[in-house]
């Protein structure tokens, strides 16, 4: 019984710490932006919440009206969406890294895995980005220089090839743009 208080104590001194600053301040803010995904024809296709967390980007998204199967969804290097969407560069990569987990040259920071759309056409998905931030100015930030966007290719990334994983045509496209969400912001639990 001896041992556990003072383990309770210091981690109730020390857990503090190791957050963020803005959760330290305020446990319930946490830097948020939501990524409005579109179709090529503008239509919308879904949404995407990324988060920032201790050990990167968590990035959660619902997804409507794809084609069924796999597709490769990717972090890309420019903030713009005009179809077909190549104005959304090639892969989120700073580190000048080869594409792909299956890579031992790789993976780039904006390699996410396969989205796999059910036969009604949507998809669920939760991911953690961990070689990104939200965070300004900071190496890997989402938010610098001409912004970054998320896109949704025809087929499945192999993991493998450089520079995309042979994942075909671009078939939906988000800017990724700054919001803050703090917590009255979200609906309680």
């Amino acid at each position: 019984m001896s041992i556990v208080r003072p383990t309770l104590a210091l981690l109730a001194i020390c857990l503090p710490c190791a957050l963020p600053a803005a959760w330290a301040a305020d446990p319930g803010a946490k830097e948020q932006v939501t990524v409005a995904l579109q179709g090529s024809k503008g239509e919308p296709i879904g949404e995407a919440v990324l988060t920032e967390t201790p050990h990167g980007v968590l990035v959660t998204a619902t997804l409507h009206d794809l084609p069924p199967g796999d597709h490769a969804f990717h972090i890309h290097e420019h903030g713009k969406c005009v179809a077909p969407f190549d104005s959304a560069g090639g892969h989120f990569n700073p580190k000048k890294t080869h594409h792909g987990f299956l890579n031992p040259q790789g993976a780039h920071a904006g390699d996410m895995p396969n989205v796999t759309v059910q036969d009604d056409g949507k998809a669920k998905v939760e991911v953690l980005a961990p070689g990104v931030t939200l965070a300004k100015g900071k190496p890997g930030s989402l938010l610098g220089g001409e912004g970054t966007s998320l896109v949704v290719h025809a087929a499945a990334d192999d993991y493998s090839s450089d520079p995309s994983g042979n994942a075909g045509g671009r078939i939906a496209c988000g800017v990724v743009e700054p919001r803050t969400t703090a917590a009255a912001d979200r609906p309680a639990r």
